[in-house]
């Protein structure tokens, strides 16, 4: 790699990490092509990346953004996993690392928050933002459901009344 490239990679790295809500360090420990395919899939599924990159260059780009102090974590084959919303990344890297021993939890950081790699499992264990809003969403519509269906009710006996009526009075 020449020094353009690594300029375009430190740009690059720099912008992302600007941009997502929680970085997740990683360590790999040994992991094949096919598994690193798999967790990068699994990353992209949950609206993630996951990507490993030198650790001097990533200590560049990570200089100058709030994630700063993630510098310490650096040492070794590592890898980064970014997403914006603040619980998918750590989710994803928590549940590839307990199917998969090669993959071990650094730590991590969510905004200025520093996280050990309990500090990340703890995040994982959250409800994503998308659960988040299904379930407040779910808390809106069932007063709504419930005074409909009470609502209905006194209508729908009344409807049976008459209906045994007239079938009394027809037979």
């Amino acid at each position: 790699m020449d020094r353009n490239q690594k300029a375009e990679v430190v740009s690059a790295l720099n912008a992302e990490l600007a941009e997502v809500g929680v970085v997740v360090v990683t360590r790999n420990l040994g992991m094949t092509v096919a598994q690193s395919t798999v967790l990068r899939q699994k990353m992209r599924d949950a609206g993630a990346t996951y990507k490993v990159t030198k650790n001097r260059l990533a200590r560049i780009a990570l200089d100058g953004t709030a994630y700063g102090p993630l510098s310490d974590l650096l040492t070794g084959p590592v890898g980064l996993a970014t997403s914006a919303d603040p619980v998918a990344a750590a989710k994803v890297a928590v549940e590839f690392a307990k199917t998969n021993d090669k993959l071990e939890i650094v730590g991590g950081a969510m905004g200025q928050m520093l996280l050990d790699a309990e500090g990340v499992k703890s995040l994982a264990s959250m409800p994503s933002l998308d659960e988040l809003r299904a379930k407040l969403i779910g808390l809106i519509v069932a007063p709504a459901t419930k005074l409909a269906t009470v609502t209905q009710a006194p209508a729908a006996q009344l409807a049976r009344v008459f209906n045994a009526y007239a079938e009394k009075e027809a037979a």
